[in-house]
């Protein structure tokens, strides 16, 4: 080969350069290798769960995960500030590798503010606009978003104080009018239900029922313009979840129409999946395995009976088509077998096929048809050394307690991968399959921390303390009710915590983090807390003392 002067003088400067210091490239490529992966995360709103919960799994298995303030995002009082939240997405996206974000937070504020806020059509539609302008300003960020079609409460009850007053009335006939309403599309109706849909059209308050309609119509359009962008690639995956719904309701009505409308898309991009809470979860776990390039493989086991044909409370759809969607929008792949599984996912479901609420007399601990058979196959590839998670959905908005028991009499409660047993099933089963597939680069130490906020939260809190402090309201002074606890606020923390720590004594190992809990309600109401643990305690740095002073 001929080589000139020229390029003589550069091979000498190039070799003197690798010599005497590495080059920029050499430099920046070690930089980034050393460099923790930032994930932008804007969660529905500040509740804990979909919070703090969501986004300290995805630290736990070696991410920077930075979320907005709890100043900007949406809570009970506060329907959230999405303008603020577009200035604060500009600010932070600019290093980071992925983004994991609430369309409802960018659009309305938060999940409560979807169902109450006053917004303009054109004011909703520009801020979707808005996500084609933050993808041509970062072309290469993964960008993963999560949108809600709007929930249908059965009740005015079952709204809890989220939805606009009048829905506290007439809940329940909003709900019958829009189930006979889908229903009439889909399969016709008879002549006795033809009436009765006339006579809701009549009972309901005109002006209460535009206003609850022209809200869905803007989210129905939003979302549809969405769909179109998914389609246009600016994002890396959309997903729509539905909360509180049922085979038939609005929420189904509208879900139907979306989904033709972005059937071409297919599941690789575009989903709807019943449930809404999780879906940060989901996504977080989605950008984790693209970032790491991996295909995590799902084996699913049901207890016997109606098993995956469970359609439980709150969702339209058979469990087991929501957990197979759900693998889907993590971009892993379920599987036949449990040796070939980076995760066996175990759903705890009633024989039946029936879900039940953590607060019925059913929960009292006592095992019922299928506890134990549940429990065995648990055990069975626990001990096979299978990396095992458990989504326990036999009740709706707790643990089943009677498992809880099998499992802590048989030593397994920290011989697992992932456990969820909180809201809905759907929550749960999306909720344990994200944490779970992310435990495989996870300390035990780690793993254990996260185990720990589901029994707090799900075993202890949920299915146990907050069933009997509801029914000992009425002993406490002041003005405040279950859904507003009001001036009784303290006084229910300071009762929860001490069945809490009750609770804990009798059930769970004396770890020094579980040494001081502290139960707060920072949404006012019962129906979830956050719970605090001892301050400024590191699991795994406990760990590593006690093993050393071990040795």
């Amino acid at each position: 080969m001929r080589i000139t002067r020229f390029g003589k003088a550069l091979a000498v400067f190039a070799l003197c350069a690798t010599v005497s210091m590495p080059l920029m490239g050499q430099v920046e490529a070690k930089a980034k290798e050393n460099k923790t992966p930032k994930i932008v995360f804007i969660p529905l709103d500040n509740r804990p769960i979909s919070d703090k919960q969501t986004a300290d799994v995805a630290k736990k298995a070696g991410y920077d995960v930075i979320v907005p303030g709890d100043e900007i995002l949406g809570n009970r009082d506060d329907l959230g500030h999405p303008d603020e939240l577009w200035s604060w997405l500009e600010t932070n996206a600019q290093d980071a590798d992925a983004a994991v974000i609430a369309a409802d937070s960018m659009l309305y504020g938060s999940l409560v503010g979807s169902r109450k806020h006053t917004e303009k059509k054109s004011t909703v539609l520009s801020r979707v606009e808005k996500f084609q302008e933050f993808r041509k300003a970062h072309p290469k960020l993964n960008l993963y978003v999560f949108g809600s079609v709007m929930r249908t409460p059965r009740t005015g009850e079952a709204s809890g104080h989220e939805e606009p007053g009048y829905y506290r009335n007439y809940g329940a006939d909003i709900f019958r009018y829009t189930e006979l309403k889908d229903k009439q599309e889909v399969e016709g109706l008879t002549s006795r239900e033809k009436k009765e849909y006339a006579f809701l059209e009549k009972l309901i308050p005109q002006k209460s029922l535009a206003d609850w309609m022209g809200r869905r119509t803007k989210n129905f359009e939003a979302n549809k313009e969405m769909i179109g962008l998914t389609r246009k690639g600016v994002f890396n995956y959309f997903v729509l979840g539905r909360d509180d719904n049922a085979p038939y309701s609005q929420t189904h009505y509208e879900t139907r129409h979306l989904l033709e409308d972005g059937k071409d898309l297919g599941g690789t991009r575009f989903q709807s999946i019943a449930g809404i809470d999780e879906m940060g979860m989901l996504m977080l776990a989605r950008a984790i395995n693209d970032m790491r390039r991996e295909v995590p493989f799902i084996y699913v086991r049901y207890n016997w009976g109606r098993g995956e044909f469970t359609v439980p409370s709150y969702s339209d759809e058979k469990i087991g088509d929501s957990i197979a969607k759900a693998i889907l929008a993590t971009g892993a792949m379920q599987v036949r077998s449990p040796e070939k599984a980076d995760l066996v996912l175990t759903v705890n479901t009633n024989p039946d096929g029936k879900t039940y609420e953590a607060n019925m007399l059913q929960n009292d601990g006592k095992q019922r048809e299928g506890t134990k058979y549940f429990a065995d196959i648990v055990s069975d590839y626990v001990a096979k050394g299978y990396p095992v998670a458990i989504a326990d959905i036999a009740f709706a908005n707790g643990s089943d307690n009677a498992l809880m028991n099998e499992l802590k009499n048989r030593a397994l409660l920290f011989k697992l991968r992932g456990y969820s047993g909180w809201n809905t099933a759907t929550n749960s089963t999306g909720f344990v399959l994200g944490e779970g597939m992310l435990t495989n680069r996870m300390t035990n130490d780690a793993i254990d921390s996260l185990l720990v906020t589901r029994y707090l939260d799900d075993w202890a809190y949920q299915a146990n303390v907050r069933n009997t402090v509801a029914r000992q309201l009425t002993w406490l002074r002041g003005d405040g009710v279950y859904g507003l606890l009001g001036s009784k606020k303290d006084a229910v923390s300071v009762r929860s915590t001490r069945m809490l720590q009750q609770f804990v004594e009798a059930n769970l190992p004396p770890l020094p983090e579980l040494e001081d809990l502290t139960v707060t309600f920072p949404w006012n109401r019962m129906f979830e807390s956050d719970i605090i643990r001892s301050e400024h305690f590191d699991l795994e740095e406990y760990m590593k003392q006690k093993k050393s002073e071990t040795k």
